[in-house]
């Protein structure tokens, strides 16, 4: 039997955490990807299968503020945007989809940042 790569692994966990994890209109999903540079995070609704809001490291508007910053940081910071723009829109709850990835790092630093920034999880 060939020896699963990391990411095979990956997307395992990813589609087992998939059959429990659904948003809803009311309680939307908080979807994590992080690569090795980058962090992205969605707010998804998936009944009608439309991304709501997004962050991530590349924004625009979060690049300047996100300078000379490391990963975790960079990674808080994102949490606390997506927070604000899910606020905005009257998004106060969600569920957590961490995509696989351990909850650790980066993932749980975006995570507490969007704690932080008043989202309930």
């Amino acid at each position: 039997m060939p020896k699963k790569t990391r990411t095979e692994a990956r997307w395992r966990r990813h589609l087992r955490v998939r059959k429990k994890v659904f948003g809803t209109a009311e309680r939307p999903r908080l979807s994590v990807f992080r690569s090795l540079t980058q962090i992205y995070a969605q707010v998804i609704d998936d009944q009608v299968g439309r991304t709501l809001i997004s962050a991530s490291t590349i924004d625009k508007e979060l690049r300047e503020s996100l300078k000379g910053k490391s990963k975790v940081e960079k990674a808080r910071l994102v949490g606390l945007e997506m927070a604000r723009r899910a606020l905005s829109k009257g998004i106060k709850t969600v569920v957590f989809d961490r995509g696989g990835f351990r909850y650790f790092g980066r993932v749980k630093a975006l995570a507490e940042g969007a704690r932080e920034g008043g989202l309930q999880f």
